[in-house]
C-alpha cells in the first residue's frame, strides 16, 4: 500500500524539503464576488459556527468512535461539519481562519496524505495567500469566471543555507469565493491577512487515507505533513507586492 507517512500518529512530521517534489499541481477556481456587507454576513455565520462548537463539551471531546469534532490547526480552529460513515469515505471541515499579523505566526507549507477541496472566502479587509512549491493551474473561462487572481513569485523562507526554492503565490481577495482542488501530496500553503476568512472543506479520501497510512484515528493533524520545522513570522507571508 502507497503509504505517506513515516510514523502514522506523529502529528508534527517534517519531510525533507530539500529533496521534495511535488507530484501534481494545485487547480485554483475563482467562483465568486460579493458586495462588502454579504460576504461578511456569510463569513460571521460561518466562524461562528466554528467558534460555538469549540465552546461546546459535546464537540471538544471524542464521540462512540473516537472523533473529535471540534480541532486547531495552524491555520486556524476548525469544525467537522459531517464526518465519515460507511459507504461515504469523505468529510467536511469549516476553518475560522487566525489573522496571521495578530499572532505574528505565518503557517507552514505542508502537504496532506489524501486529497482535498477547499473554498476559501473572504469578507472586508481580508485577503488569503494561497502559496505551493510550484506554479497554480487557474480556471479562467471568459465571461463566467469573476476574476483572476493576483500571483506571484517569491523566495521561500527557511530554508537550509545555500538551498532556493521558489513560492508560488495567489492572492483571494477581499469579499470572494476561490476553490482550490489539491492532489494528494501535492505541497500548499494557506494565510489569512485581516480578521475575515473562512475555509469550507471537503475531503474525500478520510475514511481511505486514515486506513492506507495505518492511523489510529480521523486526526487532519495526523493527516498532515510538514515541509519546515518552524513556523515563519508574519512578515514572510503578510506581504503581498503589487
Amino acid at each position: 500500500m502507497d503509504t505517506m507517512k513515516h510514523q502514522p500518529d506523529d502529528e508534527n512530521e517534517v519531510h525533507d524539503l530539500v529533496t521534495f517534489e511535488d507530484p501534481d499541481l494545485n487547480r485554483v477556481t475563482p467562483l465568486a464576488q460579493f458586495p462588502a456587507e454579504v460576504s461578511l454576513a456569510i463569513v460571521e455565520k460561518l466562524a461562528n459556527i466554528v467558534r460555538q462548537a469549540h465552546g461546546t463539551e459535546s464537540a471538544t471531546r471524542p464521540d462512540e468512535d473516537g472523533i473529535v469534532r471540534a480541532q486547531s490547526f495552524e491555520e486556524g480552529n476548525v469544525y467537522m461539519t459531517e464526518r465519515p460513515f460507511e459507504g461515504y469515505f469523505a468529510d467536511r471541515y469549516l476553518m475560522d481562519f487566525y489573522d496571521v499579523e495578530e499572532r505574528d505566526i505565518c503557517s507552514r507549507m505542508h502537504l496532506h496524505t489524501g486529497l482535498r477541496f477547499v473554498r476559501m472566502m473572504t469578507g472586508p479587509d481580508t485577503r488569503i495567500r494561497v502559496s505551493s512549491l510550484s506554479p497554480f493551474i487557474v480556471c479562467d473561462v471568459p465571461g463566467v469566471t469573476p476574476f483572476v487572481p493576483r500571483a506571484f513569485e517569491d523566495a521561500l523562507p527557511g530554508t537550509p543555507p545555500g538551498v532556493h526554492r521558489t513560492r508560488y503565490n495567489l492572492v483571494v481577495p477581499e469579499n470572494s469565493w476561490l476553490d482550490m482542488q489539491v492532489p494528494r501530496g501535492v505541497s500548499h500553503q494557506f494565510n489569512a491577512i485581516g480578521p475575515n476568512a473562512v475555509i469550507d472543506s471537503v475531503h474525500p479520501e478520510e475514511s481511505i487515507e486514515t486506513f492506507r497510512e495505518s492511523m489510529s484515528n480521523y486526526r487532519m493533524m495526523a493527516q498532515t505533513v510538514f515541509l519546515a520545522e518552524e513556523k515563519e513570522s508574519a512578515g514572510t507571508c503578510a506581504t503581498l507586492p503589487g
